[in-house]
């Protein structure tokens, strides 16, 4: 009886924490929220006034006193305080707006971080409204999260492409044998695109403007058809507004930089993994994770590159946080992956 009425006044929740979006798992109801990973803040008042999808939508079209900031970079903290407040709206949207008893947290980290930087997402979910806050490299809570046998003495392998980050290991008996963390991803690809329409037409393009055409015709591999898109944005020369049509296949040549640092991570991965594991991997076949298991053609790429067989599994921005929630609601599974924890005081 008493953990029934406990059950009503808090759920224990794994949090997503990622450079361009966040997501939130709760215990019992699974994932509640994908939200994007920005704080809107009035700079005169200092007072926040949005959060996650509405203040997205606020990038680039601000006035001078409201600023949209992007608490996280490349994966990890760069505005604790912002970092702060995206949390604490995810954790009261996870409770529906009570907090009547605070909720243990769990947070995904990339795996090769420094202890500052873990200290830090502690300390932020715990000044959140987090009674206890755990952390879990993202690879081991992605591997969860697909299915792979992580607990077995046989090599998974796991690429996770994020916003700012991508994460490349091979696990075995619940921890990473091997990895890369490449500090590229889908922000990276983004900057690419927009350095290129810049360079070949003097246009001046917006980072989401630059978003919408990776996700409409980006690809990293020869399509069927290849695809097109009218961009619109303002011409350096002039100053007017200016629209191109731009193909898949300039898109392709874009984003050639940033896929080939993704690439080099998981071939040095590959290389500094033990041979028996190599052979499980050949066996079972590379996945692929996040955001950028999206892009098209991404696993023909990754295996011409590897010469191993290469899935992008389905819904992988839901990989990470489902997860890190599998190990909260099994606490033997918690205790081997969690990498480090705190109790609120």
């Amino acid at each position: 009886m008493a953990r029934r009425r406990y059950g009503l006044f808090v759920r224990d929740m794994a949090i997503d924490l990622g450079t361009a979006n966040s997501l939130a798992y709760v215990a019992g109801r699974g994932v509640v929220m994908i939200e994007p990973s920005v704080v809107a803040i009035d700079e005169i008042s200092n007072e926040v006034i949005a959060v996650g999808d509405e203040a997205k939508r606020m990038i680039g079209r601000t006035p001078g006193a409201i600023r949209a900031v992007r608490p996280l970079k490349q994966g990890v903290i760069a505005n604790f305080d912002m970092t702060k407040h995206l949390l604490r709206h995810l954790i009261l949207r996870g409770c529906r707006g009570r907090m009547i008893v605070r909720p243990r947290v769990i947070v995904s980290v990339p795996a090769y971080i420094t202890e500052v930087e873990r200290r830090a997402v502690i300390d932020a979910t715990i000044e959140a409204g987090a009674r206890a806050a755990f952390l879990i490299e993202e690879p081991v809570s992605a591997a969860i999260g697909v299915g792979l046998p992580v607990q077995e003495p046989t090599g998974s392998m796991v690429v996770d492409i994020g916003g700012g980050m991508t994460n490349a290991a091979v696990i075995s008996l619940g921890g990473i044998v091997s990895g890369r963390s490449a500090r590229v991803g889908g922000d990276d690809m983004d900057e690419a695109i927009v350095k290129f329409v810049r360079r070949n037409y003097n246009l001046m393009i917006g980072e989401r403007t630059a978003e919408d055409v990776k996700i409409s015709i980006g690809s990293v591999w020869p399509l069927d058809e290849e695809l097109s898109t009218e961009v619109r944005g303002r011409d350096y020369v002039t100053g007017l507004p200016k629209g191109i049509t731009l193909s898949s296949v300039e898109v392709r040549d874009a984003l050639a930089e940033p896929m080939a640092a993704i690439a080099a991570g998981v071939r040095s991965t590959l290389e500094d993994t033990p041979p028996e594991l190599v052979g499980d991997i050949i066996d079972r076949e590379i996945v692929v994770t996040g955001g950028g298991a999206l892009l098209r053609g991404i696993d023909k790429y990754l295996a011409k590159e590897t010469g191993i067989r290469v899935k992008c599994v389905d819904n992988p921005l839901l990989s990470v946080v489902t997860g890190a929630g599998r190990a909260l609601e099994e606490i033997d599974l918690l205790e081997k992956v969690a990498t480090a924890g705190r109790k609120a005081k």
